[in-house]
């Protein structure tokens, strides 16, 4: 099971590129999905988080995930509000939206995918801010587990009506550029 925790702002979209990576999982063989969105009192801007669960079988545990293998910021300057890598395992991945390069950043020994999604998703036609499909460029760059061609495909639908082609640019951008750093 690849469990993966999705660190946003109210209003950035993690709950929707989780679901959009969710759904591509399921499509490539990953019968086991599960999704617990946090919701509560947050409000736009403020840092939220929601947990997707892929396994290539059933899940039973539907709780939020305590110990990820992936964190998933989609703003950088959540890093010092919240501290995003509590739990993560030893070796994980941090994939970060930040426009500083891999080596601003010191996570001891976790590995690191960088890409500045916030300007790649402009360069590409999107609104400022709106991050959640470039986040999943770089999380298929640094995680080779599915298919991109499925995952393209998917933010086609969930944003037909939204900029479809711009959505999935700013994805092909941010996995062009995601830097990768560890084992």
């Amino acid at each position: 099971m690849i469990e993966i925790r999705w660190h946003g702002r109210g209003g950035q979209g993690a709950i929707t590129a989780a679901k959009i990576f969710a759904t591509a999982a399921f499509q490539s063989g990953y019968t086991g999905v599960v999704m617990a969105p946090t919701f509560g009192t947050e409000r736009r801007g403020a840092p939220v988080f929601t947990s997707l669960k892929i396994a290539r079988e059933k899940i039973y545990d539907v709780s939020p995930i305590e110990t990820p293998d992936i964190v998933v910021v989609l703003d950088h300057l959540l890093l010092a509000e919240t501290d995003v890598t509590n739990g993560l395992k030893a070796g994980g991945l941090i994939v970060l939206n930040t426009p500083k390069p891999p080596a601003a950043y010191d996570f001891g020994g976790m590995r690191l995918a960088v890409a500045d999604v916030t300007a790649l998703s402009v360069e590409a036609g999107l609104p400022q801010g709106r991050v959640n499909s470039g986040i999943i460029g770089a999380l298929c760059r640094a995680l080779d587990v599915v298919p991109f061609d499925l995952v393209l495909a998917e933010i086609e639908v969930e944003f037909q009506d939204k900029k479809p082609q711009a959505n999935a640019q700013a994805a092909r951008l941010a996995y062009e550029k995601t830097i990768v750093r560890g084992a």
